[in-house]
């Protein structure tokens, strides 16, 4: 007959208990940015923010000095809720300047990358933020690509059609 000891924990209830340390808060670059890069099937959202010295926006870069709204740049509400979703759980919408460059991809796959590109910049702007972002889901990468097409079939894996005859 075995018994289980009660004194000392097992090693999987330590690790679901324990929780784990802070990092050290990223400085910004010489400009007061703090930066994150998202990327979501073939969309990359380079991603820039600083806290507010004067109006709090989140704007998108289209080039050089031309910028749009969240609002214009997506016409969906739920890609505005991802872009947005960030901030909202972290309460730090209308306190922030944010920036962002989108490219490649379609709309869907835009939002989320600016989603995770801003999470990573929250996440260095200060480390608190993380345990809350990493609980939603915000700073994990979303790994799933197209599957590419192969030689002799119609698609990644739909075959030609079969004749017997």
């Amino acid at each position: 007959m075995t018994t289980l000891r009660t004194d000392t924990p097992t090693p999987a209830e330590t690790s679901a208990t324990s929780t784990r340390p802070l990092r050290e808060p990223t400085p910004p670059d010489a400009q007061g940015w703090w930066w994150g890069t998202g990327r979501r099937k073939t969309a990359v959202a380079r991603v820039r923010l600083r806290p507010a010295k004067g109006e709090a926006t989140v704007k998108v870069q289209k080039s050089g000095k031309r910028f749009k709204t969240v609002e214009e740049h997506f016409s969906e509400e739920r890609d505005r809720n991802d872009a947005y979703a960030p901030l909202k759980l972290t309460n730090t919408f209308g306190k922030m300047e944010v920036v962002i460059r989108a490219a490649g991809g379609g709309t869907m796959g835009q939002a989320q990358a600016v989603r995770l590109g801003i999470s990573r910049a929250l996440a260095g702007y200060d480390p608190t933020f993380e345990p809350a972002l990493r609980a939603a889901g915000f700073l994990t990468r979303d790994a799933r690509e197209v599957e590419r097409k192969k030689y002799g079939q119609a698609g990644a894996r739909r075959r030609f059609q079969f004749s017997k005859r």
